[in-house]
């Protein structure tokens, strides 16, 4: 399991495994509770690189990242892709 505290969100940390090479298990512990239940199970089955093309972008109102973003930069950082 791997946990990450994002930064600029509401959420305080983000929870997953990658299990043979695809995201799984993912939690947000708090924020908006239905968007981070909604992330994780669209998250759930895909591989970190398509996670990362798709959510890195997205913002959350005038912030400069949002939850989705948050879960990208964590598996950018597991995986070892840099910033």
């Amino acid at each position: 399991m791997y946990t990450y505290t994002p930064e600029g969100v509401c959420a305080k940390q983000i929870s997953f495994d990658i299990i043979d090479g695809k995201v799984e298990n993912v939690s947000f512990l708090g924020g908006c509770d239905g968007n981070g239940k909604g992330i994780a199970v669209l998250a759930e089955g895909h591989s970190p690189e398509e996670l990362i093309e798709k959510l890195s972008k997205i913002k959350c109102k005038q912030r400069a990242t949002s939850c989705p973003a948050q879960l990208a930069e964590a598996l950018r950082k597991i995986i070892g892709q840099g910033v």
